[in-house]
C-alpha cells in the first residue's frame, strides 16, 4: 500500500501528576564527599542524577561485579572447584583457601560478593577461564556486550592496576545487567549472613560487607570496594513500592561512604516517580480513513514507562501519516506518539493500525466499469423489447 510520506500533526496536553504538592521544581541534590556518584533507574537504566560519571576510576572490588556475572553465565552453580597445590593469594580480603578444598562455584561466589574474597576470585577465573588472563578477556568482552566502553579489567578481583579502570556510569550499567538478567546474583548480593564449608569441617561464617542492608530502607545490594588508590567505592541498590534504584559513589571517605550512598537513595525516591504513560496495545486514538468502509482505531505498539519528577507535566503529540487510505492491515505501522516534558522529548512508542479496514467497494473503478456495462446492458435490453411491441 503506497502512502505520501508527509504527516500531519495531532496536539494532545495532558498533566500526568497535578498534586496539591507537585514540585514546581527539584530540590537541591545532595552534597556528596565521594568524587563521582550516579543515581540510576535499574529498569529503564534512566539516569536521575550524576557528577564526572564518565571520569576512569579504579573500581576496587566492585570488579566482582563482573566476576560473578562471567561466572553465571559460563559456569554451572554446583560446578566443583578445587584449589590446588598452590592456593591462589592476594593482598587484602579472603576467604583462606587451602590445598585440596572442594566448594561449588556457588559457595566461591558467596565468598566473592559477600566476604570479597580475593582468593574467590582467582579461584573461579582459574576454574571458568582456564587462567586470569584469558578469564579477564571474557570480562572485558562482556562489558562491551554491556555497553562499558570505557572499561578496562586486568584482574578478577581489583587490586589497583593502571590499566584496570572504570567510570561511574560503565559501572551502573554492569551491575544494571547483572540485577536485571541474574537472578542468582540478586539473591547472594542481598543476602547478609552465610556459611559455607571450611577446609577443617566446619563451617566459613561469611558476613556482607555492605552495611546498607542492615541500616538503609529496601537495601537489596550490591558490592562495596575499597583500595588505598580507590578509595571508599560502593554500588547501593534498594527497592521501594517495587521500585529499584542504583545510587553508585566512588571514591569516597571511609564512613561517608554509607551516608553517601543512602543520601543518593532518599534522593531519588523522595523527589522522583515511576509512570506508565500508555500501554502495550492502548487506543490512542480513533482516525477517518480515506475510501475506509469504517474508521480505525490506532493503537500503542507497547508499554512507554519512564521516571518522572513528582509533579511533572507531559505532552504528548501524535504524528500520523496523512491521507489514510484503504485498504489498512492490521498491524500496519502509521505514525508515532511522542512524549515531553518541559518541552523535552523524552521518548516515544510506535503507532499501529489495531484492525483491518476494507475499502468502500463502490470506491474501485472496476465498481463503476461494472455499473456501467451492466446498466447499458438492461438498457439495451429494455429499448429491443420495445421495439418488439
Amino acid at each position: 500500500m503506497n502512502r505520501a510520506k508527509s504527516f500531519i500533526l495531532v496536539l494532545c496536553f495532558f498533566m500526568v501528576f497535578a498534586l496539591p504538592e507537585a514540585l514546581a521544581n527539584l530540590p537541591e541534590p545532595p552534597q556528596l564527599i565521594g568524587e563521582t556518584y550516579i543515581l540510576m533507574d535499574v529498569k529503564t537504566g534512566q539516569v536521575l542524577y550524576e557528577k564526572d560519571a564518565q571520569k576512569k576510576m579504579d573500581p576496587a572490588s566492585t570488579t566482582k561485579i563482573m566476576t560473578a556475572i562471567v561466572a553465571l553465565e559460563k559456569g554451572g552453580l554446583e560446578d566443583i572447584i578445587t584449589v590446588g597445590a598452590k592456593p591462589p593469594t592476594a593482598e587484602g580480603s579472603n576467604i583462606n583457601l587451602r590445598e585440596g578444598e572442594k566448594l561449588t562455584l556457588e559457595q566461591m561466589l558467596n565468598g566473592l560478593l559477600l566476604n570479597s574474597g580475593n582468593d574467590s576470585a582467582l579461584a573461579i577465573a582459574e576454574h571458568i577461564g582456564g587462567s586470569v588472563p584469558a578469564f579477564t578477556k571474557l570480562m572485558n568482552q562482556k562489558a562491551r556486550e554491556i555497553g562499558a566502553e570505557d572499561t578496562n579489567y586486568v584482574n578478577p578481583h581489583g587490586l589497583t592496576d593502571e590499566n584496570h579502570k572504570t567510570t561511574a556510569y560503565d559501572l551502573a550499567l554492569i551491575s544494571r545487567y547483572a540485577l536485571l538478567n541474574l537472578p542468582k546474583f540478586r539473591e547472594i548480593v542481598s543476602t547478609k549472613y552465610k556459611e559455607i564449608p571450611n577446609f577443617n569441617n566446619s563451617n566459613r561464617q561469611l558476613e556482607n560487607t555492605n552495611r546498607l542492608l542492615w541500616s538503609c530502607e529496601g537495601a537489596d545490594g550490591v558490592k562495596t570496594g575499597y583500595t588505598s588508590a580507590a578509595g571508599r567505592n560502593l554500588v547501593a541498590s534498594a527497592t521501594r513500592d517495587g521500585w529499584q534504584l542504583l545510587a553508585l559513589v566512588l571514591k569516597s571517605g571511609w564512613d561517608d561512604i554509607w551516608c553517601d550512598a543512602e543520601s543518593l537513595l532518599d534522593y531519588g525516591f523522595d523527589n522522583f516517580q515511576p509512570v506508565k504513560l500508555t500501554e502495550k496495545g492502548e487506543i490512542i486514538c480513533t482516525e477517518k480513513v480515506h475510501y475506509g468502509s469504517s474508521d480505525i482505531k490506532i493503537k500503542a505498539l507497547q508499554d512507554f514507562f519512564t521516571i518522572l519528577p513528582k509533579g511533572a507535566v507531559v505532552t504528548k503529540k501524535t504524528i500520523l501519516e496523512e491521507n489514510l487510505t484503504a485498504p489498512i492491515t492490521s498491524g500496519t505501522t502509521l505514525g508515532k506518539l511522542e512524549f515531553f516534558q518541559d518541552g523535552k522529548n523524552i521518548g516515544h512508542v510506535d503507532l499501529f493500525a489495531g484492525e483491518d479496514v476494507q475499502r468502500k467497494v463502490y470506491t474501485y473503478w472496476w465498481f463503476w466499469f461494472f455499473i456501467t456495462v451492466f446498466s447499458l446492458l438492461v438498457s439495451n435490453r429494455i429499448l429491443k423489447s420495445m421495439k418488439l411491441h
